[in-house]
């Protein structure tokens, strides 16, 4: 893809990756975009790098623009490897340009390149330079979602660069929120949104709201939010801030997520009775089967909505290996204010529903005990059990919603 001009003299420099489907273990079936960002001033500017893999197409929309030799500066808001793995390419053309980062991101950088090599300044928030007719603003962000993070904020043209904070993985021809909504819709943006937030962003929900009433209290205006991944905002600024309040709080839709996986189907008989007492109660329910869908999705799924249902077989006493992956998964990402119950089958030991609430009770989750467990493959009482057991966590779980 060419360059794109979001304000006049600032353009998108970065691109596309429509094949990618794995990002460090997540799943990204819509692909994704590296974005990185020039801006043509007295000292011509460059905000970020980009993979490695595609450093070249960033140096050669740089080079439409302007020749790479002039850049006088580069802001290196992240040094993840998606981000800042390009940067040495771009330094071999750039050797002479001053660089600004974090404390904690030239420490971190460190171990990549070489820096001494380099004019490398640090910066802290309420650190700005001037290149011009531009002033830009530093904003650390600490742990959104590297300690190394930071925003760089265009003060005259009313930008924020915002690396990870909300970006989306979407491989799309549309650079702006409001170009993906006319041609695709709302709904898919918004759930590439929480999809992302879900699965990469979850477990700094603290950090990431007191960032933004920092920013809010701080009076800067914003008309566009340049994130490192996906579309750029300026048409729904509102929405994608409002949606990002909402999430850092946890909200969620009353519903149930029942994820499971299976050995010899004993376990997943038990599903079904599950979801149609849930569904007896009036609760919503979405049904995953781990090893047919990724996990990345049933996270996305566990963030929309309250109650979470985990379901696993006995195996050489242990939860299932799919759902102990899972669950290792989900609580690194730290979810809070779910309601957590537990089934599954067994032939001799059962320790699985044991050992799956064990992983809840360390995420502080509020449980909704002792779950049910079968021996073996579960007759008609053990499968009307099942169907009673929805009902009662359907109503327990009403309770729970009530509360937030």
């Amino acid at each position: 893809m060419k360059p794109v001009e979001l304000k006049n003299g600032i353009y998108w420099v970065g691109a596309v990756d429509w094949a990618i489907r794995d990002f460090h273990g997540y799943e990204t079936p819509r692909g994704t975009s590296y974005n990185n960002y020039l801006i043509v001033d007295e000292e011509p500017t460059l905000l970020d790098a980009v993979h490695l893999d595609f450093v070249h197409i960033s140096i050669e929309n740089i080079t439409r623009i302007l020749e790479p030799q002039k850049i006088k500066n580069i802001i290196i808001n992240h040094i993840e490897n998606d981000h800042a793995t390009g940067l040495e390419k771009i330094l071999e053309y750039t050797p002479q340009a001053n660089i600004y980062i974090t404390e904690k991101g030239k420490k971190g950088l460190s171990k990549f390149i070489d820096l001494s090599k380099y004019k490398v300044n640090t910066v802290k928030t309420g650190d700005h330079i001037k290149i011009g007719k531009r002033t830009l603003h530093f904003i650390e962000t600490p742990m959104m979602h590297w300690p190394d993070s930071m925003f760089t904020y265009i003060k005259e043209e009313k930008i924020l660069i915002s690396q990870d904070a909300f970006g989306q993985h979407i491989a799309s021809v549309e650079r702006f929120d409001d170009e993906f909504i006319n041609n695709r819709s709302m709904d898919e943006l918004e759930d590439s949104v929480i999809d992302y937030y879900a699965n990469i962003l979850m477990l700094y929900g603290n950090v990431i709201k007191a960032k933004i009433e920092e920013i809010k209290k701080s009076g800067v205006e914003i008309e566009m939010i340049a994130p490192d991944h996906g579309v750029i905002w300026r048409s729904h600024i509102d929405k994608v801030i409002s949606l990002y309040s909402d999430m850092v709080e946890a909200k969620a839709k009353l519903g149930a997520v029942i994820v499971y996986d299976t050995m010899w189907h004993s376990t997943e008989q038990m599903v079904f009775p599950i979801a149609k007492g849930l569904e007896a109660e009036g609760i919503p329910v979405k049904i995953i089967k781990l090893r047919s869908t990724p996990k990345s999705v049933a996270i996305k799924e566990i963030w929309k909505y309250r109650g979470v249902i985990v379901g696993s077989p006995t195996l050489n006493n242990n939860i299932f290996p799919s759902v102990a992956d899972f669950l290792t998964y989900l609580k690194g990402l730290r979810p809070k204010n779910r309601l957590f119950s537990a089934f599954g089958s067994y032939g001799w030991s059962g320790e699985a529903v044991k050992d799956i609430f064990e992983y809840a009770k360390a995420m502080k989750l509020e449980l909704f005990e002792p779950g049910i467990r079968v021996l073996y493959k579960p007759s008609e009482e053990e499968l009307n059990k099942c169907y009673e057991f929805g009902i009662a966590f359907g109503k327990a779980l009403k309770e729970y919603h009530a509360k937030f």
